[in-house]
């Protein structure tokens, strides 16, 4: 009896397209983080011995003078709380769920970072205040 022998085919799996894949997002994220900056006003800020923590999407920034910026726009005092309120629904994001950084120059007024803080607290969002590590 003339039995063919069927012929095998072995599987194979080429890693070399996953390779150029994966190297091409590696270059693209080394280079896209060196645009990402936490605080785009040349601000003087306060030392502190706090560990560093992620960058959080919005920005809230005073300077000496009292000028308040929301993510290096200047926002006046009386509208900062709605341009708040509109760039967290902007982003899609719960209120609660969200942190804003607080970036003020050192030698600003204590009741300017109170009053971003009290914006904060009403809208319920977290906060963290921005400092430059001690040398």
């Amino acid at each position: 009896m003339g039995l063919k022998r069927r012929i095998r085919v072995e599987p194979e799996f080429s890693l070399a397209a996953m390779i150029d894949v994966i190297f091409l997002l590696l270059m693209f994220f080394m280079l896209t983080s060196k645009f990402v900056t936490p605080n785009a006003l040349n601000l003087s800020l306060p030392s502190s011995s706090a560990t560093t923590m992620a960058s959080p999407s919005l920005a809230v920034s005073i300077d000496k003078n009292g000028i308040y910026y929301l993510d290096a726009k200047r926002t006046a005092e009386a509208n900062l709380e709605n341009a708040l309120k509109s760039r967290i629904s902007a982003m899609g994001k719960e209120p609660k769920g969200t942190t804003i950084t607080v970036v003020a120059e050192k030698g600003t007024a204590i009741e300017n970072v109170v009053f971003i803080l009290d914006i904060a607290n009403r809208l319920q969002v977290k906060t963290i205040l921005a400092t430059d590590p001690k040398q």
